[in-house]
């Protein structure tokens, strides 16, 4: 009976082994692939995210050891179920940005049950950090205030601003949005409207004849992408208005993007923020390092742009797309 119970002990003990041999670094399962659940927003968004998908495409791809499960969504409910659909698959790692930055603790609690490692990528959320190994973002609120402190710097004699918002709930809106909230709180500008566009650019050109249409003055547009400050120069052109360096309305925008810095080397704009799309080798080495980040935030290095000083050279080292 004893000889039969160190059999036994001894077949666990091979098994336990066995199962751990089945894991390599950074938990890829031998002979196979590192499954990874990207819960993103649409690359249709904008010329931001359209560059975030591909890169996450080409950097969690099959060549580089991974099987890539992604969704897309703008809406906050759709990719929470996304993301419990994912931890109920089983993948390895759950990659999120999120549309808002709230409703996220339960499901993040149900991927730390289950085992799965969650990473952040471009926008933060409001969970506790020992929910996910590791965030790898922009920091929008100093974004914000980049720009905020560069239109104060233009030392315009008053400043009446048209804000166009995106998505509200999102980490970008709130960040690119509080400093200039700040601006209106104190008095320094006055808010002509503040309104969501959520990233679009027919509905940013709406807003916009509408002010045009109601007649109240306005000299700056405040946008807070790429699209929406197209959207918006649109409106101004078919009102015969002028825009950008030397221009009646200072345009500014936020991404980066080659065709809106064209706008500023052109001078018909005037700023735009860079924001980084680019996380998802950073998230690629930190899983298959298997080693915990050293800080749980990691922020995207980025600066603001100004007509005045832009160079070709800037276009071609920090623009997106073509």
């Amino acid at each position: 009976m004893r000889r039969f119970s160190k059999v036994v002990a001894l077949a666990l003990v091979l098994v336990m082994a066995l199962s751990l041999c089945a894991c390599g670094a950074g938990g890829k399962k031998a002979g196979g692939k590192i499954t990874v659940g990207v819960v993103n927003n649409p690359p249709s968004e904008s010329g931001y995210r359209e560059a975030n998908v591909k890169d996450m495409e080409s950097v969690f791809s099959e060549a580089n050891g991974y099987e890539l499960k992604a969704f897309y969504s703008i809406k906050n409910d759709e990719q929470l179920q996304a993301a419990q659909g994912f931890i109920t698959e089983g993948v390895d790692y759950l990659l999120i940005s999120a549309a808002e930055t709230t409703g996220w603790d339960e499901v993040l609690k149900k991927a730390k049950e289950a085992g799965i490692k969650v990473y952040l990528f471009d926008r933060m959320i409001d969970v506790d950090q020992s929910l996910y190994e590791a965030a790898v973002v922009s920091d929008m609120a100093k974004e914000g205030e980049t720009a905020v402190n560069w239109l104060l710097d233009q030392k315009l004699p008053e400043y009446n601003v048209i804000h166009i918002q995106g998505a509200m709930g999102s980490d970008a809106q709130i960040g690119r949005t509080g400093a200039l909230d700040a601006q209106f709180a104190a008095g320094t500008m006055k808010k002509v409207v503040q309104q969501t566009a959520t990233w679009d650019e027919a509905e940013a050109k709406k807003i916009v004849e509408s002010v045009i249409n109601s007649g109240e003055d306005f000299n700056v547009i405040y946008a807070e992408n790429d699209g929406m400050a197209k959207g918006a120069v649109a409106a101004l052109d078919e009102a015969g208005i002028t825009h950008g360096v030397d221009g009646k309305v200072v345009v500014m925008g936020f991404d980066c993007n080659k065709w809106a810095l064209r706008e500023l080397l052109a001078k018909a704009w005037n700023y735009d923020g860079q924001c980084s799309p680019f996380q998802a080798q950073i998230i690629s080495d930190l899983i298959k390092s298997g080693n915990a980040p050293s800080s749980k935030i990691i922020i995207n290095e980025e600066k603001g742009f100004d007509a005045t000083t832009l160079t070709q050279s800037d276009i071609d080292t920090y623009g997106l797309g073509e």
